[in-house]
């Protein structure tokens, strides 16, 4: 059986108890800055601005907490409405997102010429100029709806996900109400002046500040603050905000020129009166609702990172694998995909041939994970696991061609567990494919591709599975592997295009 090495094992001793929950957040906030279409930093830029307006503003020390967490989460919601934006535009759905942040929605029918210029350049890019101009005109038309659809996407769905990670209403209220403006014209619920919870107006400023700066400058973003004054923004902020500008204050540690370690150091510092270590329930529930944010950019993998990892597990438990082996490798593959959120809707609900420019995107997302991952000290052998899951024991796979030597033996179990879910699962070109069609599949990997040892207790693991819940054939929804399988008559032709 391969090993992971001693570094590993000494680098990963006592993952559960030396870790703080802002370590985590503040690492997997870079997942949910390529999700936003955002300058790389964006989370951290913003949280330091935020609480620094709070400081100012002096906000109650009971509510610091949850105004941190909520600036480092609040975008936590946005993979929800990325295919749904890809379909509006036609086009990346990036672009939706840079036109929500950017877009001065107190003047539904006087959009900016540059951002006329942006939705043109990209809506529908593929398609001939009459096409083009139809979508065009019909998304102007549809605009304000589409707005209010995809905001309540995004902020319900990031308010449940507070809630899933244990934070408190607060919190979620301010992530939900992110998007409201003060003179009522925002999102979800045209709330209005101080209807609008005091931590999502001081988010709301904090995320313009640095979208804007990002793009035009720091002086470019206090002045469209003042000219937002009363209308998207809270003017005593407002005020707030370019005090400290005046001051020399504001901007400390929040320039995309800063170093990105020193940024993620200054955000850590300010939750040193709040830091506490977390347990292992708590990291595994960190695990899975990140895992819910990925599987959320697109239907095609909706529950695909938990029947993953349920399938991991599985194998690692009948690999004989020790307890902390195998919950190493629940959380590897639930945390697998991390590195999609950086892949375009346009490009992972496509139904037709990717073209080499896209496909060279797709090999890169289990680096994208890998990098994610590793910014957090303990979970280094799980960026390794977790960013192996598309290698191949004969240098086929990607990103890296690595080999069998160089494959420990829970990347093997992530791999043959990523490749049994993604046969099963509908995808954009195909129907899921039926258990026993994927195992016959699978077979034809083994020993080239796949570990022969993780497919046989894969085997096992679903011989049992069929066992115990007396089925003839077919698993059926709901199973311990958490996978429907479905008859759907599809002959592999091209191992690749199934994944």
């Amino acid at each position: 059986m391969i090993q992971t090495s001693a570094a590993f094992r000494r680098d990963t001793q006592g993952l559960d108890g030396s870790i703080s929950l802002s370590e985590i957040i503040s690492a997997f906030s870079y997942a949910l800055d390529l999700t936003e279409g955002a300058l790389h930093g964006h989370a951290l830029r913003s949280c330091l601005l935020g609480m620094r307006i709070a400081e100012e503003a002096k906000l109650p020390s009971e509510q610091t907490g949850s105004l941190y967490f909520a600036l480092l989460l609040k975008d936590i919601g946005c993979s929800r409405n990325a295919r749904r934006m890809s379909q509006v535009i036609g086009g990346e759905d990036s672009v939706a997102k840079s036109v929500l942040n950017s877009e001065d929605w107190t003047r539904p029918h006087k959009p900016s010429l540059s951002t006329l210029k942006l939705l043109w350049n990209n809506v529908l890019p593929e398609a001939g100029p009459v096409a083009r101009a139809a979508r065009f005109v019909r998304n102007g038309v549809a605009r304000h709806q589409n707005i209010s659809v995809l905001s309540s996407l995004r902020n319900d769905r990031g308010a449940a996900i507070l809630n899933k990670l244990g934070m408190d209403q607060i919190a979620a209220d301010a992530v939900r109400s992110v998007e409201e403006r003060w003179d009522g014209s925002g999102y979800p619920d045209s709330l209005k002046g101080e209807q609008i919870p005091l931590l999502a107006r001081i988010c709301s400023v904090a995320q313009h500040l640095d979208f804007t700066s990002a793009t035009s400058g720091m002086q470019s973003a206090i002045d469209t603050l003042d000219q937002r004054s009363g209308t998207w923004f809270d003017p005593e902020l407002v005020r707030m905000a370019r005090s400290l500008h005046r001051r020399g204050i504001l901007w400390n540690n929040c320039s995309p020129a800063d170093a990105e370690q020193d940024t993620r150091q200054a955000v850590l510092d300010l939750d040193s009166g709040m830091r506490h270590q977390l347990e292992p329930n708590q990291i595994d529930r960190i695990c899975e609702a990140f895992a819910d944010v990925v599987d959320a950019k697109s239907h095609f993998t909706y529950s695909h990172s938990q029947g993953v990892a349920d399938a991991a597990f599985g194998i690692a438990q009948a690999m004989g694998l020790s307890r902390d082996r195998a919950q190493l490798v629940r959380r590897a593959a639930l945390l697998h995909d991390i590195g999609k959120l950086g892949v375009a809707n346009a490009i992972l609900d496509k139904k037709s041939q990717l073209s080499p420019q896209e496909w060279k995107t797709v090999y890169e997302h289990p680096r994208i994970t890998r990098r994610i991952l590793e910014r957090i000290a303990p979970f280094r052998e799980m960026a390794v696991i977790a960013g192996e899951h598309h290698e191949k024991l004969d240098g086929s796979g990607y990103p890296d061609h690595l080999k069998a030597p160089d494959l420990s033996t829970e990347s093997r179990i992530v791999a043959v567990a990523d490749v049994y879910a993604a046969l099963s699962e509908d995808r954009p070109y195909r129907a899921g494919i039926e258990l026993d069609e994927t195992l016959s599949i699978m077979s034809k990997l083994i020993p080239t591709q796949l570990d022969e040892s993780c497919f046989e207790a894969l085997i096992s693991v679903v011989a049992g599975q069929r066992e115990a819940i007396s089925a003839p054939t077919v698993v059926v929804a709901g199973s311990p592997l958490g996978y429907p399988f479905k008859n759907a008559g599809f002959k592999n032709t091209a191992f690749e295009s199934a994944l």
